[in-house]
């Protein structure tokens, strides 16, 4: 379709597109500097994606900000980005807007453990400095003549002397590719997007039998058979495979991995709290005289036992002290690594981000300006750039944006 020149609305300096948390940031952060900027939004309301996270209470910081808990084809720019300095320029962003935290382990949520707190003030700021935010506006074409963008929607059009694509990823936005399109056109290369923090979808008959439990497990991503990273927590059995925030956190490796067409396995040790089974065992059977299908009541769920058991290829009205060396072996190896096949992950509507994106090693870490269009800034999800769960995610928003914001010329 060719841009209509004639809706084009030549009073604004910089167009943002996306009212998520990232544009939103990024509009009140050019707003306080004089800048004028309009935000186009293609749903009916704004940073709707804040109100689910956090399960509703919005986690949106985390103490330990450290680089390792993110992941991007180019860990450099997330170096420069995530500076100490940046990082006290978003604490003190929400500071000024109201928002007391309340920290648990580490996670950062607003005191009224509310995530509509933040959706609110943020709009509230919006609200209050003049930016002017148009919603069910789909972008329908984007163009660049004589250093103007020109966009149009099916909402009117605006030309600008900046353009800020904040559009999020096809995890929430139910397949979107708006946002990569967009940078697509201005030359960007786009690494291959991938569910992450999503669940893993394994093969073997036993699932419906286990789905329902819950566990404080370690799960051990393996790739072709070698370890690439470990999580601790609230495992979740299914039946289709396995979720939990300790698998969402090696979800990515998964389907990067699957996409590559390796074999991806999980070993899920479901005793973590002890550190030596075998002697944990031998001194439980030596004071619980009970067959194996009761032996392990109080520490395991009885459905997960009957499953290790089967794998195991041991009769539940055995008595542990009646195993041989090789059968407590094998028992020993599916309490603390019990292998499930992976093949697939859930897809992206059920994906709390996405990997992937615009790769960053055309994009300014310094400023978030495109190095291939002047006066294009990508911010957010759209850039290659995810983290783990508690709060990581949200945390590369409001710094991404504000770094865009900040950095946007006013003249």
């Amino acid at each position: 379709m060719n841009l209509n020149i004639e809706k084009v609305n030549n009073n604004m300096n910089a167009i943002v597109i996306g009212a998520g948390a990232s544009g939103l940031t990024c509009a009140i952060t050019l707003a306080r500097r004089g800048i004028s900027v309009t935000v186009f939004e293609k749903l009916e309301s704004s940073a709707k994606k804040i109100l689910v996270t956090g399960n509703g209470r919005c986690n949106y910081w985390n103490e330990d900000f450290n680089n390792k808990y993110f992941h991007s084809n180019n860990e450099e720019f997330i170096k420069e980005v995530n500076t100490e300095e940046n990082r006290k320029e978003v604490l003190s962003f929400f500071d000024v807007l109201g928002i007391v935290p309340f920290i648990k382990n580490g996670y950062y949520y607003p005191m009224s453990m509310q995530a509509s707190s933040i959706r609110d003030v943020l709009l509230d700021e919006v609200n209050k400095l003049g930016i002017k935010v148009v919603n069910n506006s789909e972008v329908i074409n984007v163009k660049k003549m004589n250093d103007k963008f020109f966009i149009e929607t099916t909402n009117g059009g605006a030309v600008s002397d900046y353009l800020i694509v904040a559009t999020g990823s096809n995890a929430y936005y139910k397949g979107s590719n708006l946002g990569y399109n967009l940078c697509k056109a201005f030359g960007h290369n786009i690494i291959d997007t991938l569910p992450s923090l999503v669940q893993l979808v394994g093969d073997a008959d036993y699932f419906n039998s286990w789905a329902g439990i819950r566990n404080n497990s370690k799960v051990t991503i393996n790739v072709d058979k070698e370890p690439k990273k470990e999580e601790i927590g609230e495992l979740m059995l299914t039946d289709y495979g396995i979720s939990g925030i300790c698998v969402f956190n090696i979800s990515g490796i998964a389907a990067k991995a699957l996409h590559e067409n390796k074999q991806v396995e999980v070993a899920i040790n479901f005793l973590p709290n002890i550190d030596n089974l075998n002697n944990f065992l031998e001194e439980r059977s030596n004071k619980v005289d009970k067959e194996l299908g009761k032996f392990f009541e109080g520490i395991l769920n009885k459905k997960l036992v009957e499953i290790i058991l089967k794998k195991t290829n041991l009769n539940k009205n055995k008595k542990y002290k009646e195993l041989n060396d090789i059968e407590k072996n094998s028992l020993i190896n599916n309490l603390s690594s019990f292998k499930v096949k992976i093949v697939g992950t859930k897809d992206f509507s059920n994906a709390q981000v996405s990997s992937g994106g615009v790769d960053t090693k055309e994009v300014d870490p310094k400023t978030l300006e495109s190095k291939l269009c002047n006066g294009l800034y990508i911010i957010g999800e759209v850039l290659d750039v995810d983290g783990d769960c508690g709060g990581y995610n949200l945390g590369f928003a409001w710094l991404s944006g504000i770094i865009a914001g900040r950095s946007v010329k006013s003249d």
